[in-house]
């Protein structure tokens, strides 16, 4: 007999890939090391955003002498966001339609807690998200992989509607799309709602839709972006300030439910939030997040400087014969490996103090990807390590 449980051994086994990458592989040994070139994670690596860092700072002194006691779902940020939210999607959110969380990790395990009983099967794409399958063991839900289509990842509508059975309750949709960069356009979103509405009626059961979308105000080239939750109607938005901020370490974000959801049921889904969060674990933000929110909302790292490395980047890499997705959205690039040999390729470049994401950690072994949150004197440092590592490839 295990000494602890089975869900937790089964989420221990979902993480272990990643878990060993980020701890224990030449990566996790140098991690620290600032002589090395981190393409790994979105993580920041040059300072804060100074209105990031005023409003913290501000929102620290106490106005009162419950500035710094319990807080759940405010009601000032969650009629902020509302109206904000609105504004942004084209959608008309009432404050009971948000739940304030720590970042999306937090929304996502909420949601889960909402939608899933045990037994109930997830669906989610490859290459995904790398908690997704964890989160849902954990959750004792059944995860369900579905593989993205053609060179371009698109969703594989025809792989979604075949992957679901009578005990499908979640499709998971994640745009943009973290490796890719792919922006899922309103055609596919509709198609895809199409498909979840004649799936619902033929289990006779309703699935639920959660778009994953921590990345949606990272665009490039002035691409627009379409929600799902303004096209399927049982649809939750998680989102998270920790990508546009760049700063995953102050979690805020929320679970959204889509105004166009039928009342009786949006109702239902607004009076459990605060007990689903509660219970998951007190999955509300800290005071000074909260109250930070109308500082945060308009900020965002410089998407013009993240342009120019992905432009930078590309044309290095496709000029060396690398196979290079042009992302839509998110700070990656998602690109093949120019030889067979992944780990020989990853290996390459760490020899060189290059350290990128190889595909075995996201599910997708040939690819690796690059986050463009690595400094500009990365970016130029690395490039002769990616050249390099085309022509011993070739």
């Amino acid at each position: 007999m295990s000494v602890i449980s089975k869900r937790a051994l089964a989420a221990a086994s979902s993480f272990s890939t990643l878990e060993n990458f980020y701890f224990h592989s030449r990566y996790g040994e140098r991690r620290e090391d600032p002589q090395i070139c981190d393409f790994t994670f979105g993580n920041p690596h040059e300072f804060p955003l100074q209105g990031l860092v005023d409003a913290i700072q501000a929102r620290a002194v106490p106005h009162n002498k419950d500035w710094f006691a319990y807080k759940t779902n405010e009601l000032e940020p969650r009629a902020f966001l509302a109206k904000a939210v609105s504004d942004e999607l084209g959608l008309a959110f009432q404050p009971e339609d948000i739940a304030l969380t720590t970042g999306a990790f937090a929304a996502i395990a909420v949601a889960f807690r909402l939608v899933l009983d045990a037994g109930d099967e997830a669906i989610f794409s490859l290459p995904p998200w790398f908690c997704y399958e964890a989160m849902l063991t954990a959750a004792d839900a059944v995860p369900v992989k579905v593989n993205l289509a053609g060179e371009r990842f698109d969703l594989d509508l025809a792989g979604i509607d075949a992957a679901i059975t009578p005990k499908t309750r979640l499709v998971i949709v994640n745009t943009p799309h973290n490796p890719t960069g792919r922006i899922y356009e309103r055609e596919q979103l509709s198609a895809l709602a199409e498909t979840l509405e004649r799936a619902s009626a033929r289990i006779g059961r309703r699935i639920y839709l959660l778009s994953d979308e921590p990345y949606r105000r990272i665009r490039f080239d002035g691409r627009g972006f379409t929600s799902p939750a303004a096209i399927y109607p049982w649809t939750l938005i998680s989102y998270s300030y920790g990508k546009v901020l760049l700063a995953p370490g102050q979690r805020l974000g929320y679970l959204a439910v889509s105004p166009l959801m039928p009342a009786s049921d949006r109702k239902i889904f607004q009076d459990n939030l605060f007990a689903t969060q509660m219970a998951v674990g007190w999955c509300f933000p800290n005071a000074l997040m909260q109250y930070a929110i109308p500082d945060l909302e308009n900020l965002s790292i410089d998407i013009d400087a993240l342009t120019r490395k992905r432009d930078m980047l590309s044309h290095a890499l496709l000029g060396a014969g690398y196979d290079v997705l042009p992302p839509e959205g998110t700070f990656y690039l998602f690109c093949k490996c120019p030889d067979d040999d992944e780990m020989a390729f990853w290996n390459g470049l760490a020899d060189r103090d290059v350290f990128v994401l190889p595909g075995h950690v996201m599910e997708v072994p040939g690819y690796f990807r690059i986050s463009l949150t690595a400094s500009q004197e990365m970016v130029e440092r690395a490039i002769p390590a990616f050249t390099a590592m085309a022509k011993a490839g070739a």
